[in-house]
């Protein structure tokens, strides 16, 4: 048993799902465990932890820590909820974090992974472009900022193709030149599930393989490769066209019996043998994405400066 990998998906939480589907009676899985919170009426929590190999060989995702928030589709405009899921946000941070920093002088690196002139892809420059950035702060005049400010760094790496460099090897130079405590990396995914796009978002302790989930996959960027702790954000914002011609199957072919009347594996086949391997973004994407690096900013500045809320960012950003 394991994941079925014709369907693209960055998130453990749908690795657990599609494994509990084709399962019949009680499932569970030696070493993973699964956790949920509903939080409020808008948020939920899933927590999914991998313990050991034979969890990881099933779930197909590393040994490690993966939390799930879940909130509503468009949320911005709604400020109560928007500043409940960027406490939340900021809450589950703190849980992967707390035992990697141990003074508030520890300096943390974000990275911002993506293509900026892709808007599905940007989200990672976005949520740089929010962050409070302070080590230079620190440095150059600490009696002017607040007590508990943590020195943080980041920076936008670009692709490959812009670059010439993986973005692995640039994040690696600057963690040996700056020698942060910790790394934050921030980037778009892909799911399995439409319901998820742009409404979840996945914090976990294992780092990141740039452009896994569209079948473009770089350097992984972990505490392996960097020799730190690393922690990765990221965001559904695509899903593959093969899993909305599923989806849409889902909808109009199901018989009494409530069994599909076709194999996904040949559906997704045919459509990939006719229409090629086809990545979409909904239509509000651009502002979609705005919203969500928003939070996700917010969520880093409140978790590791301490006693920084929402109302003090702006000062800093």
């Amino acid at each position: 048993m394991g994941v079925n990998n014709t369907s693209r998906c960055d998130l453990a939480i749908e690795a657990h799902e599609m494994l509990a589907a084709g399962s019949s009676g009680d499932f569970s899985i030696d070493g993973v465990s699964v956790v949920q919170e509903e939080v409020s009426q808008f948020i939920k929590v899933t927590r999914v932890a991998v313990d050991n190999d034979n969890g990881a060989r099933q779930l197909g995702k590393p040994i490690g820590s993966y939390i799930t928030i879940e909130m509503p589709n468009r949320f911005y405009g709604r400020q109560g909820i928007y500043e409940d899921v960027c406490k939340r946000c900021a809450e589950e941070l703190k849980t992967l974090t707390e035992n990697k920093l141990s003074d508030a002088d520890d300096t943390v690196l974000v990275a911002g992974l993506g293509n900026r002139r892709i808007t599905a892809d940007a989200l990672g420059p976005k949520v740089v472009g929010s962050l409070m950035i302070t080590r230079h702060l620190k440095r150059y005049i600490p009696d002017e900022i607040d007590e508990g400010v943590r020195p943080v760094c980041a920076i936008a790496p670009g692709v490959l193709g812009t670059t010439g460099m993986e973005t692995e090897e640039i994040i690696r130079s600057l963690t040996e030149e700056v020698k942060p405590k910790l790394v934050i990396v921030i980037d778009a995914l892909c799911s399995g599930n439409m319901d998820r796009i742009n409404t979840t978002i996945q914090i976990t302790d294992t780092g990141i393989t740039p452009g896994g989930g569209v079948g473009n996959k770089r350097k992984t960027i972990n505490s392996d490769t960097l020799g730190v702790p690393v922690i990765a954000i990221g965001v559904p914002t695509v899903v593959d066209a093969a899993t909305i011609a599923v989806a849409g199957l889902d909808a109009v072919s199901v018989n009494d019996t409530g069994d599909n009347a076709y194999e996904e594996s040949y559906v997704r086949s045919v459509f990939e043998e006719r229409f090629g391997n086809m990545i979409v973004a909904p239509k509000d994407v651009d502002s979609v994405i705005t919203d969500i690096a928003s939070v996700i900013a917010n969520g880093i500045n409140i978790s590791l400066h301490e006693g920084i809320t929402l109302s003090d960012i702006d000062r800093y950003v």
